[in-house]
């Protein structure tokens, strides 16, 4: 079965179950699904529900698709993502954003736990993403194009919608949530990074590194998608604390930034409903 075959088939079970048309995807990230249960929920579906799709093996992540409304924003929510480390194929692990594309999302809105490479940056922080790194993991687009999605070889100057960043800035303004900003790297994983490893994603250019969302970005860039995300720095990278790192600790950090993270967020998100059309 061709990737375009398979995504066809996974849309067509959701089609088979819900009817609803999402304007955000909101992808949330290691400990931040809880938000996805704050909203008013219309339908829910767990990815086991879609026939061929994914399954997310990660501790905290739900592993299921929630439709509703942000006050009165229709949006498709992923509580929990699926990560190339699990052992999928990068076209498995991108196959979720391109599903929400076809469910008719125009925007996808990334978020993630991260370790901070920037030394400037602290544990409970929050990064507006302005650009990342991918050259670590396999490009979600190598193989056959998917011709219905993108073209060949897309443009990538501007992953992140400078737009959308500019709503999301004065958003954290006007609500006074302090907001970083940086380029984020996408490493493998499951392991963390040694501190030697910080070193060179920090001479490259990363202020925080993750093992999630620049596949994602690049495939909803493909597919025509406006795309914006923030990254919870929920610990220092190796060598920038004499601490181990732990999932654990990751978990600790972004369940106690959450209150914060899920006001950034919801409010964001309308923001972005009211202003992004008219300011294109």
């Amino acid at each position: 079965m061709t990737p375009e075959e398979k995504l066809e088939k996974c849309y067509n079970s959701f089609k088979s179950k819900i009817d609803f048309k999402p304007y955000i995807a909101l992808i949330l990230g290691s400990g931040l699904g809880a938000l996805a249960d704050e909203i008013d929920v219309k339908y829910t579906l767990n990815y086991s529900e879609i026939e061929d799709f994914p399954l997310s093996t990660v501790q905290g992540h739900k592993g299921r698709f929630v439709f509703g409304y942000i006050e009165n924003v229709p949006v498709v929510i992923m509580q929990g993502r699926v990560h190339y480390y699990e052992g999928y194929s990068m076209q498995d692990v991108v196959l979720p954003t391109r599903l929400m594309r076809k469910m008719g999302a125009e925007i996808l809105f990334l978020t993630n736990a991260s370790g901070a490479t920037n030394p400037e940056f602290s544990a409970g922080d929050f990064m507006l993403i302005r650009d990342q790194i991918a050259n670590f993991v396999p490009s979600p687009l190598i193989g056959a194009n998917l011709d219905s999605l993108g073209t060949r070889f897309p443009d990538m100057s501007e992953i992140y919608n400078k737009k959308l960043c500019d709503i999301i800035r004065n958003t954290a303004e006007r609500i006074d949530i302090k907001l970083q900003e940086g380029t984020y790297i996408q490493l493998t994983g499951p392991n963390f990074e040694t501190p030697a490893e910080v070193r060179m994603c920090r001479l490259l250019g990363a202020d925080a590194i993750g093992m999630s969302t620049a596949c994602e970005a690049i495939a909803a860039n493909h597919c025509g998608m406006k795309v914006c995300g923030i990254s919870c720095v929920a610990n220092l990278g190796c060598g920038l604390t004499d601490k181990p790192l732990t999932h654990k600790e990751v978990m600790e950090a972004a369940d106690k930034a959450a209150p914060l993270f899920k006001k950034l967020i919801r409010t964001s998100i309308v923001d972005i409903a009211e202003q992004f059309d008219s300011c294109k």
